[in-house]
């Protein structure tokens, strides 16, 4: 009894930051979102609801944030998953995209309802570190970069591999040549490339 006095106490004297947030607990076919409506005398009221990771169902849940007034949303960043919600949410309301380990909750008979209501919690005090998360069109230049990038390594590793295949069939072309790969190269590839199939297509015309 004590200790739930204590307890009460802590959460009275903590700053409440939103009246009205959500918290959800996010994963690959399934949204469990709680919405904690707090009023000036600290009393907290919940409501809980399961949505699916369709878009349709995703679109239903942003129109029920939207209801209730809900304009806060918490949410831990789990793998991919939480990408297809953050994008449906940001235009309309404040997503806080935070890491697992400072939304852990407590050892022991763990459920999604019970995660969601603690994410809940933590962030109506404002306990909660959120990520950064650069706008829209800088995400899109950024994804862009990346790709290029790998594309990159993908090109400088097949480079590399050619010049191993040439190496290990006696082919001393980077010997020769400063960039096997430069104009010179390549055309000197043609050249040999030519020269080899006119043979070639004249034994398979006599066969």
């Amino acid at each position: 009894m004590l200790l739930f006095l204590l307890i009460k106490v802590v959460i009275l004297m903590m700053k409440l930051k939103y009246s009205i947030c959500c918290g959800l607990d996010v994963h690959k076919n399934v949204i469990v979102a709680t919405i904690v409506t707090t009023n000036k005398d600290g009393i907290s009221e919940y409501k809980q609801k399961s949505f699916s990771t369709i878009n349709s169902d995703i679109q239903r849940f942003h129109n029920w944030l939207i209801e209730n007034d809900c304009y806060h949303v918490c949410m831990e960043s789990t793998g991919k998953y939480w990408i297809p919600i953050f994008n449906y949410l940001e235009n309309d309301i404040d997503v806080c995209l935070t890491h697992p380990k400072y939304v852990k909750a407590i050892k022991g008979k763990k459920t999604d309802k019970k995660d969601s209501k603690w994410i809940a919690d933590l962030y109506k005090f404002d306990l909660v570190r959120c990520s950064f998360i650069p706008p829209k069109d800088f995400r899109q230049l950024r994804e862009l970069a990346r790709y290029r990038f790998k594309l990159v390594c993908m090109k400088s590793s097949e480079k590399n591999r050619i010049q191993n295949c040439m190496t290990v069939s006696n082919v001393g072309i980077a010997n020769v040549l400063s960039d096997p790969f430069g104009k010179t190269a390549t055309e000197s590839c043609l050249t040999c490339w030519n020269t080899l199939q006119i043979p070639l297509t004249k034994k398979l015309s006599a066969n």
